[in-house]
């Protein structure tokens, strides 16, 4: 039998895991076997300037948090799993779905985007969107196009009435 100092141990590594995953806007939960610890290390670096952090914790563990918060992710939790924990919703998706395509090691499984849960295709999905920049871009894109449209359309305009007088 499990000793009271293990026990309370673990309530607060299960607590620990709920509180992440309660403040996390995005988390993904993937398989790391075969990378090795400069790849892992790599990959915390990376997701370091997205405010996002990588743990890894026993199935078991982790298995009784997301009970604890109804998610169930009970054909996921075997082998070595890591989980991400992300602030923000696309960065750390992004992050780990380009590290992933460079290391084929890495095994995105499941996630909870904001609250649901997302299976792979929802979360390669997301990992497609453009960064805020790029929409931002294409958006100042769409509205110059629509500026030059108009100028030239006067342009023409103003030479029309040029040419009559």
């Amino acid at each position: 039998m499990a000793s009271a100092k293990n026990l309370e141990i673990k309530k607060d590594i299960v607590s620990e895991i709920e509180n992440s995953i309660n403040n996390s806007e995005s988390v993904i939960l993937f398989q790391y076997q075969g990378l090795t610890v400069s790849d892992l290390k790599d990959l915390r670096q990376q997701l370091k300037g997205t405010d996002a952090t990588v743990k890894v914790y026993k199935n078991t563990l982790l298995k009784r948090a997301l009970d604890e918060l109804n998610y169930d992710f009970d054909g996921f939790l075997e082998g070595p799993n890591a989980i991400l924990f992300g602030k923000n919703l696309l960065e750390p998706i992004k992050v780990l779905a380009d590290f992933a395509k460079n290391h084929d090691k890495l095994e995105i499984r499941v996630g909870i985007i904001n609250g649901s849960v997302a299976d792979l295709a929802t979360i390669n999905e997301y990992a497609a969107i453009p960064s805020r920049e790029g929409l931002l871009t294409m958006l100042a894109a769409g509205m110059m196009e629509h500026v030059r449209n108009l100028s030239i359309a006067l342009n023409l305009y103003a030479e029309q009435k040029e040419n009559e007088n």
